[in-house]
């Protein structure tokens, strides 16, 4: 009896020793790598589903990734703090859009390089923003212009539409 026990308690050892091993390997090897380099920041009016550790990509290359996100309580726009390769110096009057890798995909920062001769410096800050679009919002928007449509076409058709010829004559 004593000896199955001891066989039970070393296969259960066993069983989460290897689920440990997996966990470490899903969490390392999640897709997401961290880019060490120079920081910059950008402010936005919505940062809809960008999280830390998102992608920063230039010309839909991953160049850096997304460190930290915040409220300026003076402003109450959000501040992107993101790093970017040592090697990719961007000029000053680049851009930063907030995007996604399609309708269900996840968010990224894209990076647009301007054609200032001048260079952001470490700390500097991306002045030229696109927030997030919001799908909820566009699809709200559609249905919304549609009903608008549908009433006035309806509109149109009855004032357009011939009178009963049953109907009698008014007098003049």
């Amino acid at each position: 009896m004593a000896q199955r026990n001891v066989t039970e308690l070393v296969a259960g050892a066993v069983v989460l020793l290897v689920a440990a091993g997996f966990l470490g390997y899903a969490v390392a090897h999640t897709g997401r790598t961290t880019i060490s380099g120079y920081t910059l920041n950008a402010k936005f009016q919505r940062i809809d589903g960008l999280s830390v550790g998102a992608d920063v990509r230039l010309a839909g290359v991953k160049v850096g990734t997304v460190n930290t996100t915040r409220i300026d309580p003076a402003t109450y726009q959000a501040v992107v703090s993101f790093s970017v390769e040592p090697g990719l110096k961007l000029p000053r009057d680049s851009s930063a859009e907030i995007t996604s890798d399609g309708l269900l995909g996840g968010r990224f920062l894209s990076l647009v390089p301007g054609g200032d001769e001048k260079m952001l410096a470490d700390g500097g800050t991306v002045t030229i923003t696109q927030s997030a679009v919001s799908l909820e919002q566009l699809l709200g928007k559609f249905i919304f212009n549609v009903s608008d449509l549908t009433t006035a076409v309806q509109k149109q058709l009855k004032e357009q539409a011939p009178a009963d010829p049953g109907a009698p004559k008014p007098l003049k």
